[in-house]
Order: C-alpha cells, then structure tokens, then sequence
C-alpha cells in the first residue's frame, strides 16, 4: 500500500502551488506541527519503512519534525503533502513528488499509515497529487514505483494512470538492504487523455 520513488527523493519538499488539493475523501494540504504526534505514530512501522527506501526506522519526533520544517523550503517542482481525511482533518500519510536533479526526471513517491490501507485513500491521493504536479508545473512525465512484493501499490500506480517501465534495485533503509522494484512513468499527454475522458462520461 506505500510507494516511493528510486530512493532518491530527500526530505526536502515544500508545497509549491495553491491548497489545499480536494479528492473525494482525502486532502492534500502542508504538514503541521500538530501533525507531529499521528505522524511519528504511523511513521515508526518497520512494515511501512520497509516499501520506501529513505524511510528511517525507528521514525523518532527528530524525523517527524525536520519532516515537517523542511515541507516549507521552497525548491522547483517539488512538493509534500499532508494526507489527510476530510472528515476528521486528521494526517493519515504523506505524499510527495520532486525533481531529484536539475532537468531530472520527477517521482512522485507516498505512504499511509496501517490503519487506512485498504481503503481506497491511496489512490485517491495519488490522484491528487499527480493533478497538482501536471496543473501547476511544466513537466511532461512523472515516475513512481514500488517494491515487486506489494501488488497494492502496483494497483494504486496503474488506477492513477501509471504504464509498467521496467525493474531495478534499490537501497531501502527500513528494509536493511538492496530491494527489487518496478518503476512506472505518467506521460502529460495520457494524464491529459484520462482526465477528459472521465469529464465525457
């Protein structure tokens, strides 16, 4: 259920357009303090640390709150987003993109908490997010990917319009070691091509 990018996107992310960003049941809008106590709480599970790969685990308040701090410094194409239920206003994950380098390509990487997977609150995020990195920037593709072993990730990349590119290694943190994934790519124009397709139904 949790997805990140090749392991190479770092902490620093900043919400770069305007918020907050709507879905049906979940919305995207800066990291608080006051998130501190549900973000360390869900953050620190070596099951979730072990699908990303910058992840630290244990997650300390030290992680929550350079998290946090540094969601606000501004850097192109880059963005981090509490996940939030709209109902209760309460964080349930995180969700991210950045250009790792200067003309790079940009990943889009996410997490809930254990709680909230299976529910269909990834995807709708994913959604959001991918809305948010087409409308405000200029890139024309994204990537993602996950590890081969959670088909739920795969399942939120494919709905959110996601094609299968290849595999690779990485170095996950939370996992202790190298990990194999699957990397995947959004085009603008399939994006583009979705996104009216769903307005004409």
């Amino acid at each position: 259920m949790v997805v990140e990018s090749d392991g190479l996107l770092d902490e620093s992310s900043l919400i770069a357009a305007p918020l907050p960003q709507e879905a049906v049941r979940v919305r995207l809008d800066k990291p608080r303090r006051d998130d501190l106590a549900d973000l360390v709480y869900l953050a620190d599970n070596r099951t979730v640390a072990a699908n990303l790969a910058t992840m630290p685990h244990p997650f300390t308040a030290r992680d929550g709150r350079a998290l946090i701090e540094k969601a606000g410094h501004d850097r192109p194409c880059t963005a981090v987003f509490a996940i939030r239920l709209k109902s209760t206003g309460r964080l349930i994950g995180i969700a991210r993109y950045a250009a790792v380098e200067a003309d790079g390509p940009v990943h889009v990487g996410y997490w809930l908490g254990e709680p909230f997977w299976g529910r269909g609150f990834a995807t709708e995020a994913v959604h959001s997010l991918v809305d948010h990195a087409f409308t405000w920037h200029g890139m024309n593709e994204l990537q993602g990917s996950c590890r081969v072993t959670n088909p739920a990730s795969r399942r939120v990349l494919v709905k959110s319009g996601f094609q299968y590119r290849d595999q690779a290694m990485i170095r996950s943190i939370g996992a202790g070691g190298s990990v194999p994934i699957e990397r995947y790519t959004l085009e603008r124009a399939v994006w583009k091509s979705l996104k009216g397709w769903g307005q004409g139904q």
